[in-house]
């Protein structure tokens, strides 16, 4: 892979130094109910999934602890190439911190298409491996989704549908919130997977076809929003999926959404990134 960019603004004003990351930890992961990766967690789960474990494991719980932690420290201070660089120290255990750090990465700081595609087909592929070691993980399928999801979007919707993608991200989100009814992030998730159909292939078809309806957009959405009132991009991909559905019959309300996303206060270096998208809209 080639050299990463760097987040263009002050990682530093993003650091989550030793007991800071647990004590920050519920309002940084609120959206995706990742649980706090302490030795106990390692333990716990290896217990149940011990493939899980990187090949090079010793038994020392609390250093890959940290490790996974530092994995984090890096997303969350905008070092996505040193999150994905430490979560590959990890076996499966970082998955969803090295997967969330290239989607966010790829979405927003990669601009050549081509490396774009190429982080999130490295990142579909390590979620595919995570929901094979730990299948019981909502973010195993979630970011399986999610980066499903941005692939389709970067060769285009219509052909992702063809190439059957679009039932795949409607499994894995399914999935993902079977396991973890609270999870915002693949509410909001879902709520634009049923926008984008319903746009791309009309109410009929998209019903008929992939389930899909405006209703349940709406919901998802709102739940969304229900769970993580403080979060950018849940504000955000409701302003993009009511566009989708209702166009510009409710662009006010759209512009109105764009306007919330931006006066949110950003907790880490991915919403930072969220809050200029949507200043971005506004211009």
């Amino acid at each position: 892979m080639a050299k990463w960019n760097r987040f263009p603004h002050t990682s530093a004003d993003y650091s989550y130094d030793g007991e800071q990351l647990l004590d920050s930890w519920p309002d940084l992961h609120q959206g995706d109910c990742v649980e706090f990766p302490d030795a106990d967690w390692v333990e716990q789960v290896l217990d149940s999934a011990p493939d899980a474990a990187p090949e090079s494991f010793d038994g020392d719980f609390s250093a890959l602890a940290e490790i996974i932690q530092d994995a984090w420290r890096c997303f969350h201070s905008g070092d996505f190439e040193g999150a994905v660089s430490k979560s590959e120290q990890c076996g499966q255990l970082a998955h969803a911190a090295a997967n969330k750090a290239e989607g966010i990465y790829a979405t927003y700081l990669e601009p050549d298409e081509s490396k774009q595609q190429a982080h999130y087909l490295a990142a579909i592929a390590r979620a595919e491996s995570a929901i094979e070691a730990l299948p019981d993980d909502p973010n195993s399928h979630y970011f399986h989704a999610f980066n499903l999801g941005r692939y389709s979007q970067s060769i285009s919707v219509v052909k992702a549908l063809s190439q059957g993608i679009g039932g795949k991200i409607q499994t894995s989100l399914q999935n993902a919130l079977e396991l973890q009814p609270e999870h915002a992030e693949a509410h909001t998730a879902m709520g634009m997977y049923n926008a984008e159909i319903i746009d791309k292939v009309g109410k009929m078809l998209g019903k008929v076809t992939y389930g899909a309806s405006t209703p349940k957009a709406l919901e998802h959405f709102d739940r969304a929003l229900e769970l993580t009132p403080e979060s950018p991009i849940a504000h955000i991909e409701y302003g993009n999926g009511l566009y989708l559905l209702f166009g510009d019959d409710r662009i006010d309300e759209v512009s109105d959404v764009y306007v919330k996303a931006s006066e949110l206060q950003p907790k880490d270096a991915m919403e930072k990134l969220d809050v200029e998208a949507a200043l971005a809209e506004l211009e």
